[in-house]
């Protein structure tokens, strides 16, 4: 059953991102709070372009090359569900019941996902899974939400928001280039 979930969860965003839009109005939050939260359905949009057909591990996995671990299904359906919806929901939370500032962590996880998608088409010259949402739909909001929470952070929210993100990025790069055996399919 798990294999079957890590290899269609995707196909669940398709479904749930529409929904969540429709409950964004709903939700007792200011402007930004809702900005933020917009990221999830957002992300979702993105993760459905990026990922249905199995596209972004593919990608990924052709990119390392033979004779590295590449990206599993399991480790796909992981990186995306805790380390994109769980991090969007905690910073909402924090940003919500701690301190404005703490939203950031989704302004920079939008933004520096966008520029890792930017320039790795500009270096390869070629599309990337999730390029399009990335530019049309990460670049603005990120921007939004970083401009709105600004005069409201401290630099140990920016660090830590930049630290988490970059973590995750420099995690899955770990994970995928390992040399371990035969290329993953």
């Amino acid at each position: 059953m798990y294999g079957r979930l890590a290899a269609n969860w995707v196909y669940g965003t398709a479904l749930m991102a529409p929904i969540l839009l429709m409950l964004i109005p709903l939700m007792a939050l200011d402007r930004t709070g809702r900005l933020i939260l917009l990221a999830l359905p957002l992300y979702m949009i993105h993760q459905y372009e990026e990922h249905d057909n199995d596209r972004f591990r593919l990608f990924v996995n052709e990119m390392v090359g033979a004779g590295k671990r590449g990206l599993s299904l399991s480790a796909v359906l992981i990186v995306n569900v805790i380390g994109v919806w769980v991090v969007i929901v905690v910073a909402l939370w924090l940003y919500n019941e701690i301190a404005p500032g703490w939203g950031l962590i989704v302004a920079y996880l939008l933004g520096i996902n966008a520029l890792v998608h930017i320039l790795q088409a500009m270096v390869r010259r070629v599309y990337n899974p999730g390029l399009v949402t990335a530019v049309v739909g990460f670049v603005p909001l990120a921007w939004m939400i970083w401009s709105r929470l600004l005069p409201a952070s401290s630099p140990i929210e920016h660090i830590v928001g930049v630290g988490l993100v970059l973590a995750v990025h420099a995690a899955i790069f770990w994970w995928a280039t390992r040399p371990t055996g035969p290329h993953p399919n």
